[in-house]
C-alpha cells in the first residue's frame, strides 16, 4: 500500500490519521461524559478532565497534520460517481468536521485559560491564551458544549453516509479508507 494517497484509494498516512482521529474523538467524548459519573472533587473525574484536556490537544495537532495532508495530496475518486449534491454535503460535511477538530480543542484551552487553570499537556502545562475572566469562560463553556453535542451529529452523520455508500449505494466510499484493501 502506498503512503500517500492514489486516484483509486487512500494512503496509508490518510488511513491512520483517520482512524487515529476517530480513536481520540472517541476517547475524548468517553472522558468528558464518563466523568459525570464520579462526585466532585474526586481524583477520577480529576484524571478524566485532565486527559479528556489532553486528548483534545491531541486532536488539534492531528487535525492539523491532517489538514496539511489532506491539501497536499490527491483525493481518490469514488467509483461509481455520485452525485454532485452528495459530493457537495459532503465537502460540507468535512468542511465541518475539521472546523468541530480544531475549533473545540482551541475553545477547551481558551476555556481553562478564562477560568486560570492550567493547561495539561502529557507533562507539560500550556500557557494561557487569555486572561482570567468568569464571564468569558461561561460563554466558552457554553459554546463548547453546545459544539460538542453538534460533534455527535457529524460523526454520526458522517459515519452513517460511510455505511449507507458501502451497503446501499456499493460505491466505493468506505472502501478507499480501509486498510489491507489491496
Amino acid at each position: 500500500m502506498n503512503i500517500r494517497n492514489t486516484t483509486d484509494r487512500y494512503g496509508i498516512l490518510s488511513i491512520w490519521i483517520h482512524w487515529l482521529m476517530l480513536l481520540l474523538l472517541v476517547a475524548v467524548y468517553a472522558c468528558i461524559e464518563l466523568h459525570e459519573f464520579f462526585p466532585k472533587g474526586s481524583d477520577l473525574r480529576a484524571t478524566l478532565k485532565t486527559w479528556h484536556f489532553m486528548l483534545g490537544l491531541s486532536i488539534l495537532v492531528l487535525a492539523l497534520i491532517r489538514l496539511v495532508v489532506h491539501l497536499t495530496d490527491i483525493i481518490p475518486r469514488i467509483d461509481p460517481d455520485p452525485p454532485k449534491w452528495q459530493k457537495q454535503s459532503a465537502k460540507l460535511v468535512h468542511v465541518a468536521l475539521y472546523a468541530l477538530m480544531i475549533v473545540m480543542p482551541l475553545a477547551g484551552w481558551l476555556l481553562l485559560s478564562a477560568e486560570g487553570k492550567p493547561i495539561p499537556f502529557f507533562g507539560q502545562h500550556l500557557p494561557a491564551l487569555i486572561g482570567k475572566s468568569k464571564y468569558l469562560a461561561d460563554w466558552i463553556e457554553e459554546i463548547h458544549e453546545t459544539v460538542g453535542t453538534i460533534g455527535y451529529f457529524l460523526i454520526g452523520l458522517h459515519a452513517t453516509a460511510a455505511i449507507y455508500h458501502h451497503y446501499f449505494v456499493r460505491d466505493n466510499t468506505l472502501r478507499r479508507m480501509l486498510p489491507n484493501q489491496d
